[in-house]
C-alpha cells in the first residue's frame, strides 16, 4: 500500500490535461507506441471530435523510482463547468491532484473552482505549468499567479509541455514524493466506494470503485450498502487500457467488478460495496447528490418508441451519473421524459449520445430552470415545467433561482462583459484585479437568463479569453409570466416558456418569426401567436397556398367560375377549423438557438 499513488488531473478547458495524460502513459510504458494516439483515454467519438473530455477516465500505471516499484492510479477529468460533477467524483477517490495551468492563458475560472473542490477534500496539490513551449507563453507571470493562488514556493511549480514531453519525468517523481499513499486498514471489513459505472451489452453493468478498507476477492459474495442487494463477484480486476482481471484487489487500489447486474437502478454512484460474510457497519459518506440546473423534455419522434427511449435513458444514466429524469406527458408530443441537466452543453451531449449510441432520434423542448410558485392558499409548488404553473387567479408570486457568477477576463473586455451581464438582469457584486491586465468580476444573475446562450456570447465578446464559473445561491421573487405559443389557435405546450415580463414581447416576436420560416405552408392561412394568458403579444401569419380551381374553366359564363370559387371558400373555412398543423422537429431545435 505504501507504493500506491491515487491522483487526478484537474484544470480549465483546453489547458492540456488529456495530452499530458498521454505523455504520462507513454513515459511509464503503459501503452505501446503502436497503440498510441491523441487523447488515448477519451474513448467516445464525441470526445475526439470536439476535443473535450466528457467522462472521467481511470487507468493504472507502473513506475520505478529509486529502485522502488510504484503503482499509479490516474483519473483524467473534464474541464467544462457542465461536467464538474465528474470532477467531484474523481476527487473523492484520490489523495492528490495535478493542477495544470496553461502558461499562455494563466489561471482561469474553472482552475479556481476545481482547485477549491480538491482542497475541500484535503488533496495534495502539485502545480504544473503546461505549454511552456508556446511562443505566447509567459511562464514567470503565470508562476506569480500560481504562487498567489496556492501559497506554494516557486520551485514547487513544475514546468512541462504535454506536446513535447518536457518535464514529464519531474511530474512522475513529484507524484512519488509528494502525494501520500492511501490510508486504510487491509484487515478491516471491506469498504469500497463506487465512483463510476458503465454498461456492457455482453456482461451487464461494470462498476468502478476505490477500495478504502479491506480487500475484494474474486468469487466472494458482496453486498451493495444503499440498495441492500447481494451479488457474486464473478470478476474483479484493475483498470488498464482494457480491463485486467485479478484474483484480489487490495486496500487503496482502484478497480472494477462484474457481477452480472442487468438493472441500471441497482448501481448507484457513491454507494459502498461490502462483503456479505463480514459487512462494514456504515457506508462511506461525503458524496453529494447532483443538483440539475437546466430542465428540458425529451420525447421520441415516434410515440411507439417510448419504452425503447426509457431503456436507453437508463443505460445512459449509468455512464452519466449527473443526468436525472422522470416521465411526463405533453399534449403536442405524447409521452416522454422531463430531464435535468447540468447545463446546455451537457444537454447537447446527452441528445447526441442518444442518437449515436442508441439510435434514438428525439425531440427536445425549450429548456428552462426550476422555479418556485407560491399560491394564494399558501401552497408551495416546485415548477420544472411551464405547464406546472398555477392559473393566474391562484398565483401569489414566483421565485426564481439566482447564481453567483465568477468571470475572469482581460481588462480590455470589462465594459462588454458588464454590459452583457446587465442585459441579463445581473447585478455586479465585486471587481478585483488579479494582475495588471486580468480582472475577476463577480455577478449575481438569474439562472434562467444564462441557460441559453450566455456562455457563447461571453466567449465571443471576449475573443475567447473570458472564463466563467458559477454556484447557485438562493431563490428570489421575480415578475415572471408564462408565454404560450398558439398555432392556428391551438396551444403547443412544448414551446411554452417561463420568462421575465420585460422580455416576453421581444422573445415571443422572435419565436413567431422563426416558426413562420420553418412551418410549411398549408392550403389555409395559419396564424402563429405568442400569448400571455389571454393577451396576444406577437403574431405572424403564414399565407395559404392557392390552388387554382378555375384553371379548367376556359371561356363560358362567369357564374361557373364564381360557383367554384365560392365552393373553395367554404372548403377553406372548414379546413381552417379542422386542419391540424404539423410542427417540424427543426422548429423545436431552432427555438433553442434563438439569439
Amino acid at each position: 500500500m505504501q507504493h500506491i499513488r491515487n491522483f487526478c488531473i484537474i484544470a480549465h478547458i483546453d489547458h492540456g490535461k488529456s495530452t499530458l495524460a498521454d505523455r504520462l502513459l507513454q513515459a511509464t510504458k503503459t501503452i505501446s507506441d503502436r497503440d498510441m494516439e491523441d487523447q488515448v483515454l477519451d474513448d467516445m467519438d464525441l470526445e475526439k471530435e470536439r476535443g473535450i473530455t466528457i467522462k472521467s477516465h481511470a487507468i493504472q500505471m507502473n513506475y520505478e523510482h529509486n529502485g522502488k516499484k510504484y503503482v499509479f492510479n490516474l483519473i483524467d477529468t473534464p474541464g467544462h463547468v457542465d461536467f464538474s460533477y465528474e470532477v467531484s467524483r474523481s476527487i473523492a477517490s484520490c489523495e492528490g491532484a495535478l493542477l495544470i495551468v496553461d502558461a499562455a492563458q494563466g489561471i482561469q475560472a474553472q482552475t479556481i473552482s476545481n482547485l477549491y473542490l480538491a482542497l475541500g477534500n484535503d488533496l495534495e496539490i502539485i502545480p504544473v505549468l503546461n505549454k511552456i513551449d508556446l511562443p505566447s507563453a509567459e511562464p514567470e507571470v503565470v508562476k506569480d499567479q500560481i504562487v498567489d493562488l496556492l501559497g506554494c514556493k516557486r520551485e514547487e511549480i513544475i514546468s512541462a509541455s504535454g506536446k513535447t514531453g518536457l518535464g514529464v519525468e519531474s511530474i512522475l517523481e513529484a507524484i512519488c514524493e509528494r502525494i501520500p499513499p492511501p490510508k486504510g486498514d487491509p484487515a478491516a471489513p471491506l469498504q469500497a466506494l463506487i465512483f463510476d459505472s458503465v454498461f456492457n451489452s455482453f456482461r451487464g453493468i461494470i462498476a468502478y470503485y476505490k477500495v478504502i478498507n479491506g480487500e475484494i476477492h474474486k468469487g466472494e459474495k458482496v453486498k451493495f450498502f444503499n440498495t441492500g442487494h447481494e451479488y457474486n463477484a464473478d470478476e474483479v480486476g484493475i483498470l488498464r487500457l482494457s480491463l485486467e482481471p485479478r484474483d484480489v484487489v487490495s486496500t487503496g487500489d482502484v478497480g472494477y467488478i462484474i457481477s452480472g447486474i442487468k438493472d441500471a437502478r441497482e448501481v448507484k454512484v457513491g454507494d459502498t460495496i461490502t462483503s456479505s460474510a463480514r459487512p462494514c457497519e456504515k457506508g462511506i459518506q461525503g458524496f453529494e447528490d447532483v443538483k440539475p440546473m437546466v430542465f428540458a423534455g425529451i420525447y421520441p419522434v415516434d410515440t411507439d418508441d417510448f419504452e425503447e427511449l426509457r431503456y436507453s435513458m437508463e443505460k445512459l444514466q449509468l455512464n452519466d451519473a449527473s443526468l436525472t429524469w422522470e416521465p411526463e406527458a405533453s399534449a403536442a408530443l405524447g409521452f416522454g421524459f422531463r430531464c435535468g441537466f447540468l447545463g446546455m452543453l451537457h444537454m447537447e451531449i446527452v441528445q447526441e449520445r442518444l442518437e449515436r449510441e442508441f439510435n434514438m432520434t428525439v425531440i427536445t423542448t425549450v429548456p428552462n430552470v426550476s422555479y418556485i410558485a407560491h399560491t394564494t392558499k399558501g401552497e408551495v409548488i416546485h415548477m420544472n415545467n411551464p405547464s406546472d404553473m398555477p392559473i393566474a387567479t391562484m398565483l401569489d408570486f414566483i421565485e426564481e433561482p439566482y447564481i453567483k457568477a465568477n468571470i475572469i477576463t482581460k481588462t480590455e473586455f470589462v465594459g462588454a462583459v458588464i454590459k452583457l451581464c446587465m442585459d441579463k438582469r445581473g447585478t455586479i457584486v465585486n471587481q478585483s484585479y488579479l494582475t495588471t491586465d486580468r480582472v475577476e468580476l463577480v455577478f449575481e444573475l438569474p439562472l434562467g437568463e444564462i441557460v441559453f446562450d450566455f456562455y457563447d456570447k461571453l466567449k465571443s465578446i471576449s475573443k475567447g479569453y473570458a472564463s466563467f464559473d458559477y454556484t447557485p445561491i438562493d431563490y428570489r421573487q421575480s415578475d415572471l409570466v408564462k408565454l404560450d405559443i398558439l398555432i392556428n389557435s391551438e396551444q403547443v405546450d412544448a414551446l411554452s416558456a417561463l420568462i421575465h415580463r420585460s422580455r416576453a414581447h421581444e422573445f415571443g416576436k422572435k419565436i413567431c418569426e422563426k416558426l413562420k420560416e420553418l412551418i410549411p405552408r398549408q392550403q389555409f392561412q395559419i396564424a402563429i401567436q405568442a400569448a400571455i394568458g389571454a393577451k396576444i403579444v406577437a403574431r405572424e401569419n403564414i399565407s395559404a397556398i392557392r390552388k387554382d380551381v378555375t384553371a379548367k374553366c376556359y371561356g363560358g359564363d362567369i357564374s361557373r367560375k364564381r360557383k367554384l370559387l365560392e365552393k373553395q371558400k367554404e372548403g377553406k373555412k372548414r379546413m381552417r377549423q379542422i386542419g391540424s398543423v404539423e410542427v417540424p422537429q427543426s422548429a423545436f431545435m431552432a427555438v433553442l438557438k434563438l439569439d
